[in-house]
Formats: structure tokens, sequence, C-alpha cells
């Protein structure tokens, strides 16, 4: 039996930590190992910890903060496990995962996974409008966790598990904040080594719990698409620039009226059709009128603070280099 190492790091998170644990008790796969690194939280989820030490194998570190990627490497460094498997700590793992993955992967055998995300039933209006915000092919192009992609798949760090081989020669993150997975995942493609997504290896991922949340943290993603163009200059699609064509347009319509008032009526009717189709689309998925009227709201929040956040970023990039 394949041995996996879950490696979470922590940030002031301990709410989190007890519900992500609390899952990990009921996986039908159990041959698993879990470290909690606690990156300088000043809420620390030690006492949590404890609660879980003798249903699950557990160990926990305390250490100054660092940020998220180089805390996942000081447990890669830690873990024994043959393959080493990632979650962010608002994640909640369904009890099917690990029997999932180790039956995929002795049917197609990968260097390195991903899975998508899904909204719990738990989860909150906004969380659910949020989850499908960052899911849908209307904000995302359905790149996140879909079956058909551009090229190689690129692991997620909130949802992604390696072999140890892949970590030996890596060496694991080589940036701890701003677009760090993507970096790691570009990095393991061109080192040779197979990805793929394993599509029924979903979590639960909590994200934010308000928009001004969402917006703080896509418009972190935003900057992070500009920081790993400095890395990779390729690594800018298209794809990445319609959240800057959106909110470039979104600012422009507002001075259409000055200049003409039919252009600036054919620019708001297509506001207004986008966002009606994915008020239609929500609810349809959803089956909730109060999580379509959100998603409105989370779709516009997520284009507008990348598109902000990428436009900030580049300006950086290009005068000071």
């Amino acid at each position: 039996m394949r041995l996996y190492s879950v490696i979470i790091p922590v940030y002031n998170r301990p709410d989190e930590v007890d519900e992500l644990l609390e899952s990990l008790t009921r996986q039908t796969y159990n041959n698993f190992e879990v470290l909690i690194v606690e990156d300088g939280s000043s809420k620390r989820c030690d006492k949590v910890v404890e609660k879980y030490t003798g249903s699950l194998h557990l160990t926990y570190f305390y250490k100054p903060n660092s940020g998220q990627g180089f805390s996942r490497n000081f447990g890669f460094e830690r873990a024994k496990g043959d393959f080493l498997v990632v979650f962010d700590s608002d994640c909640i793992i369904p009890e099917h995962y690990f029997e999932t993955v180790d039956k995929y992967l002795d049917e197609h055998m990968l260097d390195a996974y991903g899975g998508p995300d899904r909204a719990h039933n738990s989860f909150t209006a906004t969380q659910k409008a949020i989850s499908y915000s960052m899911t849908s092919v209307f904000t995302t192009g359905g790149i996140r966790g879909g079956k058909k992609r551009m090229g190689a798949f690129h692991p997620r760090s909130f949802n992604m598990g390696i072999s140890k081989e892949v970590y030996q020669k890596t060496k694991g993150y080589k940036i701890t904040r701003m677009g760090e997975d993507i970096e790691f995942s570009i990095r393991i493609i061109e080192l040779g080594f197979k990805t793929g997504l394993i599509e029924d290896a979903y979590v639960y991922h909590k994200r934010r719990t308000s928009l001004s949340q969402f917006y703080k943290q896509l418009h972190f993603f935003g900057r992070a698409r500009i920081n790993i163009s400095r890395f990779y200059p390729g690594e800018v699609k298209l794809v990445h620039l319609l959240p800057v064509i959106f909110t470039l347009g979104f600012f422009f319509m507002w001075l259409l009226p000055a200049i003409s008032t039919v252009l600036f009526s054919i620019a708001l009717i297509l506001f207004v059709s986008f966002f009606g189709l994915i008020f239609f689309d929500a609810l349809a998925k959803e089956k909730s009128l109060s999580v379509a009227i959100l998603s409105v709201g989370a779709a516009f929040t997520q284009l507008f603070a990348y598109g902000i956040g990428f436009l900030a970023e580049g300006w950086r990039k290009l005068t000071k280099g």
C-alpha cells in the first residue's frame, strides 16, 4: 500500500483545521500521515490537533512565518510517504478521496496530480457563490479542474499530490507567495514529469467568507500572474488578459455617454447580458436564488479584482523591473 503524507500549512485557522482533520478521520483508505505546519500563527491550532492524535497519524510543527510555499517545503523535508499531498487548511476532504487517488494511480501512473474543488452543502450562500465563480466557464473559462485544458495539466496547491521523486528533483517551492504553486507546476512539467487531473479527487474548498476577502485574494492572484511572468514570460496568455479587458471595459463604459449614448447603451447591454448569463447558470446549477444573486457579485468581484491586481503589478514590473 502506498503511504501518503498530507502536508497542511496553517496560518491563524484553528477552526478550519478542526473541520479538515475531522474529515480525514472518515477516509476509507487510511494509510496516510498528516503533518500540520503552523506558520507563525498567533491563533495556534495545537489544541485542535491534540483532539485527533488518537485517530490520525499526526505530527504538529510550529515555525516562524515564512509563507505557505516554504512551509510546504518544511513538511516535504519531514514527510515519509511515497506521495506527498498538499491541502489548503480551509478544505474539507470527502471520505473517498484517498481511495479514489490510489485506484487512479494504480491504473494511470502520474508523477503529480491535482483535483478540482466544490462547494459543500454546509457552506454559506456567499461561499457557494464564490465557489461557483471560481469554477464557472464564464469567469475562468472552465480551466480550473475541467476536462479540457490548454497543454499539460498544472496542479494547484489547494489540492495536489507529488511523488517523492518529484520533490527530490525539484526541491519543492522556489518562491513562497505570489503564484508559488503555478511556478512549481511549470517546473515539474519542464523536468519531464507526468501530471494529470483526477476528476473525482475533489475537495470542498471554503475559500473566503465575504466578497471583500474574496476581492483581496483575487487582487493577489492578478499580481501573482505578473510575478510568474518574471520567471516564465510566456505564461501570460489570452485567458489571463480577459479580466483585464473586462476591467478596462467597465471603466471605459462610463466615459461613453460623453462620446455616444448609442455606444454606451450597447456596452451596458453587453455587461447586463453577461451577468444575466451568470445569474441563470448559477441558478440552474445551485438551485438557489440567493446564491445566484451573490454569484453575480462574486463574478464581478473576481474579474475586477484580478484585473486591477494584474494591471497594478504589470505597471510595477514595467516601471521598476
